[in-house]
């Protein structure tokens, strides 16, 4: 599919996907946030695809926010629904995808930027990287999960101080605070990326879906992450993965992971 501020590239059973708006240092707009669920909505069921790196082209931004001159005469009524539609579009989608995604952030992540490396299932960073939600400097707040996903990553009062600042921290201090799982030079960040990638695909990506679906849960309210955990697992055991996996391990050989 051609896309006008994505791009695409599947390697490896590796897709990434990167946004291409240099200009507006790959500020979300409606039409990429479209092209995005596009593209994973289509990577989902696509079995070439195990695994997605999220990044920005260039080395200056990952996602410097949303693209403001949008909506900056939306009325509330406009606003909520601005809201909603990107939640349920992009950043709950990304959540919640059946298959990783890795945030690679190579640059400044900001407003919807961060809010959709959070989303991602995991983060790593360039050094250069610079990380924050400076919305309330707009009279706004974090519409796409910000509120709720910044503090189970780094801990409500360390969430409060960022939002309330509208500061940014850099990649150093983002992985003292555990909102990024690795940080690396900018040249060697998709490497390392699919380097990890690599390690996480050597097993049951079954599995993995489920562990992504009991570890969400967790989070989810008026749902028990315990009872959705013991289903998960009960689960596996009617897998071919689980099959493959246990005879594997019996005879001391590699597991060769059918993905049913």
């Amino acid at each position: 599919m051609s896309y006008q501020n994505i791009s695409e590239h599947i390697e490896n059973n590796i897709l990434t996907l990167k946004i291409d708006r240099p200009k507006k240092l790959n500020a979300l707009n409606r039409e990429t946030i479209q092209e995005l669920h596009d593209a994973l909505k289509s990577a989902k069921h696509d079995d070439e695809v195990m695994l997605v790196i999220l990044t920005g082209s260039g080395e200056k931004a990952f996602v410097a926010g949303a693209d403001i001159s949008e909506f900056a005469d939306y009325s509330p009524k406009e606003g909520k629904r601005l809201a909603a539609d990107g939640q349920e579009k992009l950043f709950d989608y990304v959540a919640n995808f059946p298959k990783p995604v890795i945030a690679a952030i190579n640059g400044f992540a900001l407003g919807g930027g961060l809010e959709l490396a959070m989303a991602a299932h995991f983060r790593i960073a360039s050094e250069n990287a610079k990380m924050g939600l400076p919305e309330v400097s707009l009279g706004v707040i974090p519409g796409y999960g910000g509120t709720q996903r910044l503090p189970q990553l780094v801990g409500k009062g360390r969430a409060m101080e960022m939002i309330m600042s509208a500061g940014m921290i850099d990649a150093q201090q983002a992985l003292q605070y555990n909102l990024v799982n690795h940080v690396v030079e900018q040249e060697d960040l998709l490497d390392f990326a699919k380097e990890l990638a690599g390690k996480i695909m050597k097993n049951s990506m079954v599995a993995i879906s489920a562990a992504i679906r009991a570890i969400n849960a967790n989070y989810e309210k008026g749902i028990n992450g315990f009872e959705v955990e013991v289903k998960e697992f009960g689960h596996s055991f009617g897998t071919d993965d689980f099959k493959e996996g246990t005879s594997a391990f019996l005879n001391k050989r590699k597991a060769d992971f059918p993905g049913k």
